[in-house]
């Protein structure tokens, strides 16, 4: 495990001179004025549970360690009492509800702050793709371009307190400096001894119940007039001016922006325009805010007034806050693409400011986190994939996708969709690594990109070109350091992929991988279960003469747990059998158990020679030794086929149906005793029916009839009535027809069918 003082190559800095774009300090210093989340941001108060002396050290630590190396964003957490979590206590720069949603981290975590504390060593995130292939989880969470330094807190006796963290716009720098690195290495061993010396004079330095938000220096009352001066010089402006601080509240407002905004300034001030003006707010614009705010990155958004009137916000950032500029309308260009923020496709904003093509292509935060909602529900492979191209297809113009897992040296394809039949069948069973050059080898847990056909053939000369494809997105699906299948993206023509792109798609993996993975088990588990569960059914019924029999059994809707439903048949003599019919509490591995012991038990008492309601009494005393917190419902029928009399004895289980050629079905009664497993007391009542040939007595398990919201007795009255045997139809034939209708929609339960048909002789059909 590298040390703190020696970060990997992967992850940490390495030391070089100094670049030009990284020296720069803010425009101007800070002084750890802090505030509360929800205080005007002009410094006048101090966050109520912060200690005065050691906090106030620790905040201007952090100040200085944010203007010394260049950074415009800046936190320190603090590990809590029981070592596990990481809680922030202040920060700068970082509007109030990210803070809040980062202000709690555990240190097992998947997140760069909690792996730099976890493993006592310095991260460095060179950016937003680097963020998103090795931490796709933040990277979803902040998709926003930015570099980032993460430190652990050590004291000078090497025991670790905590965390903190550094951000740098990214491009600005490429790597850390050794004077960013000496600011680092200082800042968290002063952090360090300063909360184990107030731990040791009982005045601990602990986080509060909410971050404290450091803001930047203010101006002075006496510039109040420079303020004015420069008020009056936007006023004379065509296009609106807003100035908000770093949690959006408007701190200045010109008259023509409060104009195109159709609102009194004084509205404004003091409050975030979104909470002002409810037709602007939108998640996609409060995401351009923030992306703004994060990366310091000019963003720009497009909306309608109430009024029907487009307008052009752009956001220019800097230490303090976002310059809003409002303009009318909306330039147009030739150039073609899809942009967020109300931008239709094809139309493409230009800045007269900053010149140049602005669109983005990224999909939004809070479609993000529809997605992960959403994937945390899937077991399936291809729900997984059907998800994923649902949100991310349209908005990436993606023509085909499709999951490959290996499988004996060979690709499978798991899911698909866009991909035609035949391009299935090719990636089916090709080589899992393709033959590459031996300057370019091939990294199955890096992502891959190529733009055109020809950038592909060039890097692996051996590739297919599947339904005309033109550009591909080869994505890694890893997961604990892994990889478990690839996810391809696929175009009909070819396409440049943005950074954005890149990194927005490299996060996405890690959701995509993380379902596929909880899919992939699951279906494993599902399916030992159900072959379990099977395994312990009789594969075939025996042959008595005088009996006529069928049974069905069919497992819940793939993706729901397995039930405990069985059934059997006993031959107990030449004129003699029994017929049972069950469902076992539960819809897991146990139950699927428990039914082969409850099958076995009611063998061997049934061979006995007891009376259905004995062979009940003494099954059930068997079960709550065996299993006192699980209860199986359970129907014995004894058969005598010379006299064609049926015994029956029901354990709470739903009453059997008796038809007759040419008349209608009737529910048997059975008296119910109670379910098996709970009183080893219990009697079982018998009941004893006539049955003559030709008659069909139908045993089945709930899964058959229930539907939410419909009364039990109104559906065994349903089955009675569309229960129609028919002289000379075959037992299986007539199954079908029973369990056809619960088949067509998703089932959450099993199902158990079995028919019994007393014959003049020889069992028929």
């Amino acid at each position: 495990m590298p040390t703190d003082d020696a970060p990997t190559a992967a992850n940490g800095p390495s030391h070089q001179d100094e670049p030009a774009s990284g020296a720069s300090r803010p425009d101007g210093p800070a002084d750890g004025t802090c505030r509360h989340p929800d205080e005007p941001a002009d410094g006048s108060r101090r966050h109520p549970d912060e200690p005065a002396d050691g906090a106030a050290r620790l905040d201007e630590l952090l100040i200085d360690a944010v203007v010394s190396t260049g950074a415009h964003i800046g936190a320190v957490y603090l590990l809590d009492d029981s070592g596990q979590v990481l809680q922030m206590v202040s920060e700068v720069g970082l509007p109030a509800p990210i803070a809040r949603a980062w202000a709690r981290v555990r240190t097992k975590d998947p997140v760069p702050i909690a792996v730099a504390v976890r493993e006592r060593r310095l991260i460095w995130v060179s950016g937003r793709e680097h963020l998103a292939r090795e931490f796709p989880a933040a990277a979803l969470a902040l998709p926003y371009p930015f570099a980032a330094a993460l430190s652990p807190i050590r004291c000078s006796g090497g025991e670790v307190r905590g965390g903190f963290l550094l951000l740098w716009p990214a491009g600005h720098v490429s790597g850390l400096t050794n004077r960013q690195y000496d600011v680092i290495d200082r800042t968290r061993t002063a952090i360090g001894d300063l909360v184990r010396d107030g731990a040791r004079r009982g005045r601990p330095v602990k986080a509060g119940p909410r971050p404290r938000l450091l803001g930047p220096r203010t101006a002075h009352a006496a510039d109040g007039r420079a303020g004015l001066v420069a008020l009056e010089c936007l006023n004379r402006l065509p296009e609106g001016y807003c100035v908000l601080d770093v949690e959006g509240r408007a701190t200045l407002v010109s008259a023509p922006a409060a104009d195109l905004l159709g609102v009194a300034p004084s509205a404004l001030l003091g409050r975030r325009l979104w909470e002002v003006l409810p037709w602007l707010a939108d998640p996609s614009y409060e995401d351009r805010y923030r992306a703004a705010i994060i990366s310091l990155q000019i963003t720009h958004f497009v909306s309608r007034s109430p009024a029907g009137r487009r307008l052009t916000f752009w956001l220019y950032p800097g230490l303090s806050g976002i310059t809003l500029r409002i303009t009318p309308g909306v330039a147009s260009s030739a150039a073609t693409g899809t942009s967020t923020g109300g931008v239709p496709s094809g139309e493409v904003t230009l800045d007269p400011v900053v010149g140049g093509d602005r669109t983005l292509r990224v999909i939004a935060v809070h479609e993000i986190l529809n997605l992960a909602t959403a994937l945390a529900r899937a077991v399936t492979a291809q729900e997984v994939l059907d998800l994923v191209a649902d949100h991310v297809m349209p908005v990436y113009n993606v023509q085909a996708l499709a999951i490959l897992t290996a499988k004996g040296g060979r690709l499978r394809v798991a899911a698909s969709r866009g991909y035609s039949r035949q391009a299935v069948d090719e990636f089916d069973g090709r080589p899992v690594i393709p033959v590459a050059p031996e300057d370019r080898p091939f990294d199955a847990a890096k992502p891959a990109f190529f733009s055109t056909w020809d950038q592909l053939r060039a890097t692996y000369p051996d590739a297919i070109r599947s339904d005309g494809m033109s550009a591909w997105a080869f994505l890694p699906l890893v997961t604990s350091g892994q990889p478990i299948g690839t996810c391809i993206l696929a175009y009909d023509r070819p396409h440049r992929f943005s950074t954005d792109e890149r990194a927005t798609l490299t996060a996405l993996t890690g959701l995509i991988a993380q379902a596929f993975e909880r899919a992939r088990l699951y279906d494993v588990k599902h399916q030992l279960a159900q072959c379990l569960q099977s395994s312990l059914l009789p594969h075939t019924l025996p042959h008595i003469p005088g009996l006529d029999v069928a049974a069905r059994y069919v497992p819940a809707t793939p993706g729901m747990d397995i039930g405990g439903d069985f059934y059997d048949l006993i031959r107990l003599s030449d004129t003699m059998a029994a017929a049972v019919i069950g469902d076992v509490q539960g819809h897991d591995v146990t139950a699927a158990a428990l039914m082969g012991q409850v099958r076995t038990a009611i063998r061997a008492h049934a061979s006995a020679g007891g009376s259905p309601g004995d062979v009940l009494a003494h099954t059930n005393r068997l079960l709550v030794e065996l299993a006192p917190d699980r209860f199986t419902s359970c129907l014995y029928v004894g058969l005598d086929l010379r006299r064609h009399t049926a015994r029956l004895a029901g354990a709470g289980h739903l009453p059997p149906v008796l038809g007759r050629p040419g008349a209608p079905a009737r529910v048997v009664d059975t008296s119910p005793g109670l379910l098996l497993g709970i009183d080893p007391r219990a009697e079982y009542a018998t009941t004893e029916l006539a049955i003559e040939p030709g008659d069909v007595l139908a045993l089945y398990t709930d899964g058959l009839i229930e539907e939410p919201g419909l009364d039990l007795g109104d559906a065994i009255a349903a089955l009675a009535r569309r229960f129609r045997p028919a002289a000379g139809r075959p037992l299986h034939d007539l199954a079908e027809t029973l369990i056809e209708p619960a088949t067509l929609e998703r089932r959450t339960d099993d199902i158990a069918v079995l028919l019994l048909r007393a014959t003049s002789g020889s069992a028929a059909g």
